[in-house]
Parts: C-alpha cells; sequence; structure tokens
C-alpha cells in the first residue's frame, strides 16, 4: 500500500507521527510524508533545516518533504501565519503530484488547516482519506484564549466542519471525542477509536529509578496555555517545606516563561527547568521520577482529550499524579495507577502529592500502570488497528 501521510509536524520534531510513519515502512509499506519546517515548539527553525536544507530527506525508509513554513515564534499572529503557510505551500506541493497513492493519511493535530493539503489530493484523484483527529479544533483555539462566541472561533467551527466532513474516515484518540463530532457537526459514521501509544524507548527497565533521598517527580512535554504547568508549581509552592520533593519539568512552549516566573516569584527553588530533549532522551529523564505529571486547564470540551503522555508514563512503569478532568481523570482511577484531582486545583494536587509521598507504594502503582498499558496500548495493538482501517476503507471494505 502507497500511502501519503499529511502532518505539519514530523522528526526532529517531537512527535509519534515518525515513529507510525517508520513502522509502516518495517511492514512493507511505502511512506510519503508532506511535512513542514521543523520549528516546534518554539518557533525557531532547527539548525541543518535553514536556508532550504533538507527539504527532501528519506528517515529510516519515510520519504519526507518539507514545505515552506513561517516559524511559530509567540503570539497570536505568529500563529496564525505558521498555519496558514503550511497549509497553502503544502496545498500547492501536492497539486504537482501524481496519483499514484492508495489512501491519504491526515495526522492531524493543530491546526485543523493541516489537512488541507490531503482534501486537495482526495478531490484530485477522488481517492480515500483517513483523518486521525489529536487535537479537536476548533476547541484548542479555546486554549489559547480565544472565546467560544467571538468570530474567529465561530469561522473556525465553520472551517472545522468542512474539513471533518471530508474525511472518510475520522480516527479518535479519546472515546469523548465521538459525542463531540456527532453534537458540533453532525458526523456519527465511520469514527473509531485509536488510542495513542508510546515509543519502545519507554522501556520500565531503563525508566526505573535508583532508590535516592529525594522523592522526584516530573512533567514531561509541551508547556502552553492548555497544559496548565502552573499549577504544578504553586502546588510546589504549597509543599516547599518538604525538603525531600524536587520537581523536574521537561518541555519548552508558550507559556515555559510564565512558569519560570512564577516559581521566581513564589521562590520555589526545588523546581527544576530543563528545556526541550530529544525524545531519544528522555528515557534519562523518567529514570529520575518517582512519579510523572499531567495538568489541563479545567474546560468541558479540552477535558476530552486524553494526552499522550498518559500512554507514555504508564509504558514507562511510572505512577502518576494529575489534576486534570475528563477521560484522563478517568483512565488514571481505572488503572489505579496513581492519584487524580480536578483540573487546576493546585491545593488538591498538592493534596494528592501528599497522599502518594505517605503511601510509600510507589513500585506497586508502576506496576499497575506498565500492566494497563500493555492490556489496552500497545503498539502492535494500535499499528494493527491503523492498517487495518487503511487498506479497508481505501477499498471500501469496513468490516469492524
Amino acid at each position: 500500500m502507497k500511502v501519503l501521510v499529511i502532518c505539519q509536524y514530523y522528526y526532529p520534531e517531537p512527535f509519534r507521527i515518525s515513529d507510525i510513519c517508520e513502522e509502516l515502512v518495517k511492514r512493507g509499506h511505502e511512506v510519503t510524508v508532506i511535512t513542514g519546517i521543523p520549528n516546534y515548539p518554539m518557533g525557531e527553525i532547527y539548525d541543518g533545516y535553514r536556508h532550504g536544507k533538507k527539504r527532501d530527506e528519506t528517515i529510516n525508509g519515510v520519504r519526507v518533504h518539507r514545505c515552506v513554513t513561517i516559524g511559530r515564534k509567540t503570539g497570536a499572529f505568529h500563529r496564525l501565519l505558521n498555519y496558514c503557510s503550511y497549509a497553502i505551500s503544502s496545498s500547492a506541493y501536492v497539486s504537482k503530484l501524481e496519483g499514484k497513492f492508495d489512501v491519504v493519511f491526515v495526522n492531524q493535530l493543530s491546526p485543523v488547516m493541516m489537512a488541507a493539503a490531503g482534501i486537495n489530493y482526495k478531490k484530485r484523484f477522488n481517492k480515500k482519506l483517513v483523518l486521525y483527529c489529536m487535537d479537536l479544533w476548533p476547541e484548542s483555539l479555546v486554549a489559547g484564549g480565544i472565546r467560544r462566541d467571538s468570530i474567529v472561533y465561530k469561522l473556525f467551527h465553520k472551517i472545522s466542519e468542512i474539513i471533518y466532513k471530508q474525511a472518510d474516515e475520522i480516527l479518535i484518540t479519546s472515546h469523548m471525542f465521538e459525542n463531540y463530532f456527532k453534537d458540533q457537526f453532525g458526523i456519527t459514521d465511520n469514527i473509531t477509536y485509536l488510542p495513542q501509544y508510546a515509543e519502545s524507548i519507554f522501556n520500565p527497565e531503563i525508566c526505573r529509578k535508583k532508590p535516592n533521598n529525594s522523592i522526584d517527580l516530573l512533567f514531561a512535554g509541551n508547556i502552553g496555555a492548555a497544559q496548565s504547568v502552573e499549577t504544578i508549581i504553586k502546588a510546589a509552592n504549597e509543599l516547599k517545606d518538604n525538603q525531600s520533593l524536587k520537581w523536574h519539568i521537561v518541555g519548552e512552549g508558550s507559556d515555559l516563561e510564565k512558569c519560570r516566573k512564577l516559581a521566581d516569584e513564589l521562590d520555589v527553588k526545588s523546581v527544576v527547568f530543563y528545556g526541550r530533549k530529544p525524545i531519544e532522551d528522555m528515557p534519562k529523564y523518567y529514570a529520575m521520577a518517582d512519579a510523572m505529571l499531567v495538568t489541563m486547564v479545567d474546560d468541558s470540551i479540552l477535558s476530552m482529550t486524553l494526552p499522550g503522555k498518559v500512554q507514555t508514563y504508564m509504558a514507562a512503569g511510572k505512577p502518576i499524579i494529575g489534576a486534570i478532568n475528563g477521560e484522563a481523570n478517568l483512565l488514571i482511577n481505572e488503572a489505579g495507577c496513581g492519584y487524580c484531582c480536578e483540573a487546576e486545583n493546585y491545593l488538591r494536587l498538592a493534596e494528592q502529592i501528599n497522599k502518594f509521598v505517605s503511601k510509600r507504594c510507589y513500585a506497586d502503582l508502576g506496576v499497575l500502570a506498565e500492566e494497563y498499558y500493555n492490556d489496552n496500548f500497545t503498539k502492535n495493538v494500535v499499528i494493527d488497528k491503523l492498517l487495518f482501517v487503511l487498506e479497508s476503507t481505501c477499498k471500501e471494505r469496513r468490516t469492524l
């Protein structure tokens, strides 16, 4: 099967789509990716990719073409330029392609407009399009401060509806997304749950912490408005009298400086910021932690999202402590692998951390996390299901 993959982000940016594509190649499929110039999350073009370099390359068997993309930088204006530049340049590029691909696979994060190139190809050659929805649109705009009653939100609601209705199959990472598509867009058919998995490098043996005298808590991932990392900083402030607690924040994003400033203002010296690290280095940071942290803003729609880091934490055999609503909260409690409270409640998060510290059952919770992951989210199960959807969709056969 020849698969055309559309996604604004790809290796060396830290997204799982790179691993998915490489696995499809290993299984004998031909994969071509149309992506942007790497600049996520800070908006600065990565070294080695400036001035037109590496526009076409083959990475572990995957053919990659990089379209013109304006760096994200900071602020809504530059973010919009970033989004539109990829949507326009990728659509222009696929207009030059031949109709040799069997199916189009859109790995849809933010923005939803990244699917435009895939829709272009679908219409030109009458191909099927499978859209993997990672970020709900236009709800992702709300996390960035856009009001639901604003003209901008309403405009992108219409754009999102048009794009989602072009998909022949929609894959969702959270069960709760299904109701959203039904209620907001009237889409009820051809929706399949396909959870995210963790890269194989997140092995419990590699990620196991060596005993020391501190209790180490770690957040890993994007530090943006939606992630509410300031909730962690405020909880750390509540618990700063406990000298054994150490807080580790690994990642970058639009709110990184805001969180650093908050930690300085509160004089929380036990919080360490490491910045962005390549994914291959992340297991050694996981190995520093007794438990992993996950937080999100308090929003009824965004709470439908299941952050991919939850599966990664579980795969690494780590207890999880969260201040998060919705599906992630339900999953952590169902797995019994940690403690969770409502989103943005730093006082309750501090209580959950105290409970974790007092129980001293770190290893037991980690085992439960790993077992739940192995029962529900393994890579082989997810890729098998993805391939079934891709193959059956392009052949117009569905027996799921």
